[in-house]
């Protein structure tokens, strides 16, 4: 099909009624004039990486160590000071001790969604699930509402990304889905290793030539997104709008070519976070955060290490988790520390929060089972009762330890947080009330958050 002439100057109202009928003779040029006519909405200084250490990391091995617990519960690893007073983490992390007074870490978050499922949504969402399996949301994930409630900026980018390894790009393997907000707002999927020569960004940067080439029913998107605006009695419509609309931002928009592209980088930079998927992936998160994109997910799953279990769910029957960590954790360290520092560097430390966690923590007792001719395996189970949550930036106070897990690191000690509190912190940053209502399909009014205080030792 041939591109149409265009028909010279086109109005707004002209587009919303063209739209509604069928939506038939716009060229690319008139709904750029629109674009241009409605200006770009200036976008709130504020971003968020989201780490996502998919599978639950031991937080025994890394950041609430216990030396004087019995052999059961402590393992084989030794903590190290950190340059924090009273913050030490495992000795497989020491570019962490070196920069402890750039993060904090949160000991007493806890909920009781066991499996990986329930445990996924609990957190993803703030929320207490309505069913303990299973990673389709019944409450929208906390980005998807962070898409929702910044949906008039107008940046040539997403407002949600989540990198993810390759195949693993669906929006309900972590728990992202929007629920009743509609598909319009979940995450841009990012999927595969950055690092490899021949990574691409899929449905982002043709060129300029290319776009005034479109078929036109690329042309017709921002008339899709009009009509989903006026029928909002339609939640069908208002889904496809802004899948649509974001699929002509993204395939037009010379600030995503340049915030994806990671060859724009110092090979030092680069070669700072690590030439792998893990450190691609978080540099390309900064890279995201600093172009205007409001909150970026990095899945740290399969490290890619030969020895290494596929994710950090490092059951005895799965895996050793004393030798998945001894290889997981160095590659970890590098990543989270040079994430933490470049945000330094770069002044970001206002404009960017970090937030790095899982589902849940993983057990203080240690369990065995038999490893065949490679002898006893040591593992640990999956245990929402205490987590540790690593946050850094948003202009928050750093190098400090939130709240305490008793002696053996099974339970809150002091100060009990919960996922909401996490995120009702995430939205005071993001200037977001969490009391605000958004409706569901049925017009009931839902708010953004039911429950959680802010973390005050963080303001």
């Amino acid at each position: 099909m041939g591109v149409n002439p265009c028909a010279g100057p086109v109005s707004r109202r002209s587009l919303l009624t063209t739209g509604t009928l069928g939506v038939a003779g716009l060229c690319l040029a008139d709904v750029m004039r629109l674009r241009a006519a409605e200006g770009k909405s200036s976008a709130p200084d504020t971003s968020v990486i989201f780490v996502w250490l998919a599978g639950g990391p031991p937080h025994l091995d890394m950041y609430d160590m216990k030396p004087d617990a019995p052999d059961e519960y402590r393992g084989p690893f030794k903590p190290i000071r950190t340059n924090v007073r009273g913050l030490d983490v495992c000795e497989h992390m020491p570019l962490h001790a070196k920069c402890a007074d750039k993060y904090t870490v949160i000991r007493s978050i806890a909920h009781t969604f066991n499996d990986h499922g329930g445990g996924s949504k609990r957190v993803m969402t703030g929320r207490i699930p309505n069913t303990p399996t299973e990673t389709v949301n019944d409450s929208p994930a906390v980005c998807t509402i962070v898409a929702k409630m910044r949906e008039q900026l107008k940046l040539g980018l997403p407002n949600c990304v989540s990198v993810v390894d390759g195949g693993r790009a669906g929006v309900d393997t972590y728990a992202q889905g929007a629920a009743w907000l509609g598909h319009g707002y979940t995450p841009f999927m990012v999927d595969g290793d950055p690092s490899k020569p021949n990574f691409q960004v899929k449905n982002v940067g043709v060129s300029e030539e290319m776009a005034l080439r479109l078929d036109d029913r690329f042309t017709l998107l921002r008339g899709i997104e009009g009509v989903r605006r006026e029928a909002d009695a339609n939640p069908a419509l208002q889904t496809m709008g802004g899948h649509y609309a974001r699929a002509f931002d993204m395939l037009t928009s010379t600030q995503a070519r340049a915030a994806f592209d990671l060859s724009r980088e110092p090979a030092a930079v680069r070669e700072r976070y690590g030439m792998n998927a893990w450190g691609q992936r978080a540099l390309m998160a900064r890279r995201l955060v600093e172009a205007g994109c409001s909150f970026v997910t990095v899945v740290l799953e399969n490290p890619h290490i030969n020895g290494c279990f596929y994710n950090w769910d490092t059951h005895a029957v799965n895996h050793d988790n004393f030798v998945d960590m001894r290889l997981r954790l160095p590659v970890y360290d590098r990543v989270i520390t040079a994430l933490v520092e470049d945000l330094h560097d770069r002044g970001l430390t206002k404009k960017v929060l970090l937030v790095v966690t899982g589902e849940f923590g993983r057990s203080p007792k240690i369990s065995k089972a038999d490893g065949g001719a490679k002898g006893v395996r040591n593992g640990r189970e999956h245990w929402p009762q205490s987590m540790s949550v690593l946050v850094s930036g948003g202009g928050m106070k750093m190098g400090q330890v939130v709240g305490s897990t008793d002696k053996l690191g099974t339970h809150p000690h002091e100060n009990r947080l919960a996922p909401e509190d996490l995120w009702a912190t995430v939205y005071k940053y993001l200037d977001i009330d969490p009391h605000t209502f958004l409706y569901d399909p049925q017009k009931r009014p839902v708010p953004i958050l039911s429950s959680g205080q802010t973390i005050r030792e963080l303001l």
